[in-house]
């Protein structure tokens, strides 16, 4: 997997999933655009690690939610690293609670960030990609997004959204060289994992076939994967990275 020459948008790529999706990716020879909304600081040091390696990554900050902000950073990317070829729509955020207890503005917000923030996105990467003739747009989603989860209603119809979103975008760009793909992880090493009690993490080893919970480059691997020649004949796909968590469902 070689992208030397090309430029790669990572949404939320300042720390977790993202960040190591944007190493993946620069390890490969692309220039990467880190974006981020809160944290400048770990989207700085996601950009140190890519640069002590020899890579080259600037950041960018927008709330992907905001269509206006999302002009702004394309706009910056494409004067600073140029238009980009590979965009990675990873930025997300969850307000989880039970239907009955969850606030509109919590359905909301996640729906503005996860979905709408994935649609603003594709809709200013692909006229580039189109004059290339050559994108590779890879979504990230969930696998709650496939099977419901309770408490994670706006989570779950977000990440449904983007499996949607992911289908539909693929048959209007097939045609033009740009391949539409999204990744549904299963449960993924995180701070929030971290946390949790022997009792929840014992509970959850049974979901998981392979027994372990996954790792930020499992899910990286995958999208350098959909971003390279070799899944050139790949688009509007769904790919469960979960473990087996999901299989036949």
């Amino acid at each position: 997997m070689e992208f030397n020459g090309k430029v790669a948008l990572v949404t939320g790529g300042g720390r977790g999933i993202g960040r190591e999706i944007c190493i993946q990716l620069a390890r490969a020879g692309a220039a990467v655009a880190i974006n981020y909304s809160g944290s400048e600081e770990a989207a700085r040091e996601t950009q140190s690690v890519i640069e002590s390696a020899g890579g080259k990554a600037a950041i960018f900050r927008a709330n992907v939610a905001d269509f206006e902000q999302c002009e702004a950073m394309f706009k910056a990317v494409e004067e600073t690293l140029g238009a980009p070829d590979i965009l990675v729509n990873n930025a997300g955020i969850t307000r989880d609670n039970l239907i009955l207890r969850m606030s509109a503005e919590d359905f909301a917000d996640v729906l503005n960030v996860n979905l709408q923030g994935a649609f603003n996105c594709i809709k200013l990467a692909t006229r580039p990609m189109m004059k290339k003739r050559w994108g590779r747009i890879v979504s990230i989603a969930s696998v709650i997004g496939l099977v419901g989860n309770a408490g994670q209603a706006n989570y779950a119809a977000s990440k449904a959204g983007i499996i949607a979103l992911t289908k539909s975008a693929a048959r209007e760009l097939a045609s033009r060289g740009i391949t539409v793909n999204a990744i549904a992880p299963g449960f993924v090493k995180s701070d929030m994992t971290a946390v949790l009690s022997d009792e929840v993490r014992e509970q959850m080893m049974t979901t998981i076939p392979q027994k372990r919970l996954g790792e930020a480059s499992d899910i990286a691997a995958t999208a350098a994967f959909f971003c390279s020649d070799a899944a050139a004949y790949i688009t509007g796909q769904v790919l469960a990275v979960d473990g087996g968590m999901t299989m036949g469902g």
